[in-house]
């Protein structure tokens, strides 16, 4: 079961369409429908029109083929109508021309925004280091001064 935006979908894509089967006076017979089952399988979409000396309407062929192939009445407008039905065959070749046609984006490794904010961590941990650096050594040489003050008093 199609639902109403596929639907529309399949109606805009038949807009452009050829009529490809012609229903005449003789109504749906075994003939018309083998040809929409072949067509079905070849196209997924298919485009009819019912001639005037025929004795049934548009719609009424619709519904008959889509009970004898499967198919989803897609669209039904004076005397055309249009009728779907999934096909295996038309899957492969839209997969195969779909890998073929979309490549693979290359994505790009430096990302701006994380390589900033990367650059910025990076600074600030530099700096954090310094200054942990610089304290460490401040706190060795008062250390290293108290040592020798005690050293000097003891020798007094």
């Amino acid at each position: 079961m199609l639902t109403s935006k596929e639907r529309a979908e399949y109606r805009a894509q038949a807009n452009t369409l050829e009529t490809t089967l012609m229903v005449g006076k003789d109504g749906v017979t075994e003939a018309v429908a083998a040809e929409a089952d072949r067509l079905l399988t070849a196209r997924e979409l298919v485009k009819g029109k019912v001639l005037e000396n025929a004795l049934m309407s548009a719609r009424e062929v619709s519904d008959a083929l889509c009970q004898a192939t499967g198919a989803e009445g897609i669209a039904c407008v004076g005397s055309k109508f249009v009728i779907w039905r999934f096909s295996e065959k038309c899957q492969a070749q839209r997969n195969e021309v779909g890998r073929a046609k979309r490549k693979e984006t290359p994505k790009s490794k430096s990302d701006p925004v994380g390589k900033s904010m990367r650059a910025r961590r990076a600074a600030a941990r530099k700096v954090r280091e310094q200054r942990n650096q610089y304290f460490k050594e401040q706190a060795l040489e008062k250390a290293i001064e108290r040592s020798r003050e005690k050293q000097l008093r003891e020798k007094q």
